[in-house]
């Protein structure tokens, strides 16, 4: 019964929203958000056994797809459209699926989560395979939709996560690496873009960096997979490269221009004080990794 999930439940000290002054009410919602990464820390090692398989199912050339509905689903294209130009990976290795499709991203389209056969068909339309991983994502943990698409993952033989905000959900008893944030009512009673819609943004944070920290598109805290495209991101890709390699601005602008606009090339020729294409080499070695190219310098 809907009435008995966690998400649908009433929170405490919340029952006379419509008579507090607005401070009153901010400080209502504040209070309660403070509770959300708890819930979230609380999982950590859920996440992190789904963050091991989806990095490795990434490293044998497989894709990560989001899935979900109304809110979640938004989640899921938000963090998988955000990864490009993050940490400069094809498009289509990160994929978000909406219920209702693009429109549904600025128009709701709330009937659409209901069809749990649309579910599969947009999971197969979107060329998902058995290499790839399926993270279906329903706060309430029962959508049909998202359930359609798990159902088709699993007939596939794929790695499937689920991050749903209710205990021993449906979704997670259906997938390989269930997720379970709980960070309980909604303040506004049965709202879940409010806690369980941040619950979910920061376990799919930390998914999509952990992930690709995995994979090597990070050294140290840095972004050294950054695209310079446009003048802000040049001049970051130079700071990280003047940080890295402890040289001056101008030395990390040429480097930048010689490296072919690769920050992790730059840092590699400038630390090994090798040519372009002997970086290029290393790094291919190394599956691009800065760490490992660096290491057979006696460099980290």
């Amino acid at each position: 019964m809907l009435d008995d999930l966690l998400t649908e439940q009433s929170y405490p000290g919340s029952g006379d929203l419509d008579s507090l002054p607005i401070a009153q009410i901010l400080e209502i919602l504040n209070a309660a958000d403070t509770e959300v990464p708890l819930a979230v820390g609380r999982e950590i090692p859920q996440i992190a056994r789904a963050v091991e398989a989806i990095a490795g199912a990434l490293e044998r050339g497989g894709h990560l797809v989001y899935t979900g509905a109304g809110t979640s689903g938004r989640l899921g294209v938000l963090d998988a459209t955000e990864c490009p130009p993050t940490f400069n990976v094809a498009p289509e290795m990160v994929q978000g699926i909406i219920a209702g499709g693009v429109s549904a991203l600025v128009r709701s389209s709330e009937t659409s989560e209901d069809d749990s056969a649309a579910g599969a068909r947009d999971l197969l339309a979107s060329g998902f395979g058995a290499g790839d991983v399926l993270v279906a994502i329903a706060a309430s943990g029962r959508t049909p939709y998202v359930l359609g698409a798990v159902a088709k993952a699993k007939t596939l033989g794929a790695i499937t996560c689920g991050i749903s905000c209710t205990p021993d959900s449906e979704l997670s008893r259906a997938v390989d690496y269930p997720i379970e944030p709980k960070p309980g009512p909604e303040v506004l009673a049965g709202s879940t873009r409010l806690r369980a819609g941040t619950a979910t943004k920061l376990v799919l944070n930390m998914i999509s960096t952990s992930v690709m920290i995995r994979l090597g598109h990070v050294y140290g805290n840095q972004m050294v997979n950054v695209q310079p495209t446009n003048q802000k991101l040049t001049d970051r890709a130079r700071r990280i490269i003047s940080q890295i390699s402890g040289v001056s601005s101008e030395r990390a602008a040429e480097l930048l221009e010689t490296s072919g606009n690769s920050v992790r090339t730059a840092i590699i020729m400038e630390k090994a004080k090798v040519s372009r294409g002997e970086a290029e080499r290393l790094l291919s070695l190394a599956g691009g990794r800065i760490r490992e190219a660096l290491a057979s310098f006696g460099q980290v």
